[in-house]
């Protein structure tokens, strides 16, 4: 029996049900999560027929085994199934980048509530708006906000920090109302929040007509200072909403999805439609391996709006969803809602124009992303040719050293895939066995650990890399080599060598230079992986020394750990703990005697061993 008869046999078992299913390779990974409301047809059409897109017919040809879990409703199958691919990421599914990938502005919810972009949604009581589709349109966001109704950006937290410093230059500035003064009252300051708020969910329209009124009832209580600095407000958000483009009535608020598929790349693109104007947009990406059938498309959707608040009253969507699918969507988003949300795929008239709108920015972002694309490609095969690679490598990773003094050595390994860097596959490693700044020595080490892990099935460590590029000359290439040689590795690895300048001005195999001074698309490549090697291990090097400084030199003396190092440091500086007696350091509360007699001797006996003298 073939493997498709077997599969077939087995989901002709399974009940008219509700449901999810998980789809597994010859390893056991799950490659794909799906939800249906009958299983037993869904599953059987995978193993049915030859009717298959090519997306769909790859994924059955690496299907060994499914599992499947039975709900009692279509909705508890669309909320599982979201949570198992979130959980298992599998690689046929359609799906956003991980929720970290997408910035969002948090509004705290603490009496006085904070605001500031954050990476991540928590199950708090916080309210998270977004996800943009950068950190520059989150920053932008925030800093206009933040600006027109002169909420603290500080890192203070009232009530507790009341009083406990002098405001800083923005109270005189007018950029921030001072709450730190105790003059701003909780009420007062929730309201700007609340206006603020107002704005992130695109309500700039009513804000404004709220300020207006408030604008009008200060110039009559003469508090013209007050009328003054609402006005500038209501400017600038003025001139926001003039840079917004109208496409419906004010009291419209919606938003819209189209998803542009071809063979090689896919986009979902969403327009939010506030008071009548498009606010904001986001482009994401799928990659070509990525299924697109409508009910991927729903499980997207939903993976988008999870956890938000303040949803639209209405969806269009510029795709073709069943009936049963619409309402699907609009029972599982209208649920914790206060209101409604109407899902629908309108065929004529304003809202089609919109989708056509939408339609058009995913066009768009598609061919973006395949100019982007088709330039790395056009670099890395340069590369290839200039490097006499046999083709043009998948997989580049690069190296630095970095180290202070003798102390806090690091070897940093950035990756690039396709001419893109992959920050998931980075890696650090602390030199151990090397003593000293040797780089060469550290060099050795580094990659003899790292290339060890090839083929182990370990995440970025277990992949074999196509290039190998070094931050050093020909020694340091010859330190690779040889390791290669050793591990009996074929992997193509250079240097990249750098000039007076710091610049990288050639590549070398050990024996010869490569110029890439005048490749332009290559040098750019070239430069920008070795300057990220370089701040990647300059940034844990230093992380690492800071760790030192603040608590490695009192924990080495016997019976002080870090909480009796931390009670010291705030009693004495550094320096005055090494030249204090052990009366004064026994005044500290919590440091006993024989802590004090341990700190002194330690330190007595680092400075005669400094002065190359025996301790009496």
């Amino acid at each position: 029996m073939t493997t498709i008869e077997r599969l077939r046999d087995k989901a002709n078992s399974l009940p008219q049900s509700p449901g999810v299913y998980l789809m597994k390779n010859a390893e056991g990974t799950i490659i794909y999560v799906g939800k249906s409301k009958k299983l037993h047809n869904r599953v059987t059409s995978y193993f049915t027929g030859n009717r298959h897109n090519v997306k769909t017919s790859r994924l059955v040809s690496l299907i060994a085994d499914f599992d499947y879990i039975l709900c009692d409703t279509e909705i508890e199958a669309l909320a599982l199934e979201n949570v198992l691919i979130k959980k298992h990421t599998p690689k046929y599914n359609i799906r956003l980048k991980d929720a970290k990938s997408y910035p969002y502005i948090k509004v705290t919810s603490e009496l006085y509530p904070r605001l500031f972009v954050s990476r991540e949604r928590k199950g708090d009581r916080a309210h998270y708006y977004g996800p943009y589709s950068g950190t520059a349109p989150a920053y932008a966001a925030l800093e206009t906000v933040l600006k027109v109704f002169a909420i603290p950006s500080c890192k203070r937290q009232f009530p507790r920090d009341i009083g406990k410093e002098r405001p800083c230059i923005y109270l005189d500035m007018g950029r921030c109302i001072g709450p730190c003064t105790g003059k701003v009252s909780e009420e007062e300051y929730r309201e700007r929040i609340r206006h603020a708020e107002d704005v992130l969910g695109g309500n700039i329209k009513s804000t404004v007509s709220d300020l207006e009124a408030e604008m009008l009832t200060a110039a009559e209580n003469e508090q013209f200072e007050r009328a003054a600095a609402l006005r500038d407000s209501i400017r600038a958000l003025t001139h926001l909403l003039d840079k917004q483009k109208v496409v419906a009535d004010v009291r419209v608020n919606r938003d819209v999805f189209a998803l542009y598929t071809s063979d090689c790349e896919g986009v979902l693109a969403m327009l939010a439609v506030r008071g009548g104007a498009v606010v904001g947009k986001n482009e994401f990406i799928l990659s070509a391996a990525e299924l697109t059938s409508p009910e991927d498309a729903l499980s997207l959707i939903v993976s988008y709006y999870d956890g938000q608040e303040n949803l639209p009253r209405e969806i269009l969507l510029d795709f073709p969803l069943a009936e049963e699918d619409l309402t699907l969507l609009s029972d599982y988003l209208s649920v914790g809602s206060r209101y409604r949300i109407a899902v629908k795929v309108p065929e004529r008239g304003d809202n089609r124009a919109l989708c056509d709108l939408a339609m058009e920015n995913a066009k768009e972002a598609a061919r973006q992303n395949r100019l982007t694309g088709e330039r790395e490609n056009r670099n890395l095969i340069r590369l290839s040719e200039l490097l006499s690679l046999p083709e043009p490598p998948h997989r580049v990773e690069a190296y630095d050293i970095s180290n202070v003094g003798n102390e806090s050595i690091t070897a940093s390994m950035v990756v690039c895939t396709d001419g893109k860097l992959k920050k998931s596959d980075y890696r650090t490693f602390a030199v151990k066995t090397t003593a000293g700044a040797d780089d060469y020595g550290s060099m050795r080490e580094i990659l003899t650990r790292r290339l060890s892990h090839i083929g182990d099935g370990s995440p970025s460590l277990g992949e074999t890399p196509d290039l190998i590029l070094l931050d050093g000359g020909d020694t340091h290439v010859a330190v690779g080599k040889q390791v290669c040689e050793n591990l009996n590795l074929e992997i193509p690895l250079f240097g990249m060598v750098k000039d007076d300048f710091h610049k990288t001005r050639a590549i070398t195999d050990g024996e010869r230079e490569i110029s890439i001074a005048y490749e332009q698309g290559v040098f750019t490549f070239v430069y920008n992986l070795q300057e990220e090697a370089h701040r990647f291990a300059v940034k844990n090097t230093m992380g690492n020394k800071m760790r030192t400084l603040t608590h490695s030199s009192l924990e080495k003396i016997p019976g002080i750990g870090a909480a009796k190092a931390k009670i010291l440091l705030r009693a004495m500086t550094l320096s005055e703990i090494k030249h204090a007696d052990a009366d004064a350091l026994c005044a500290i509360k919590g440091v006993t005697r024989k802590d004090a007699e341990a700190i002194v001797t330690y330190f007595k006996q680092k400075e005669q061993s400094a002065k190359g003298k025996k301790p009496c």
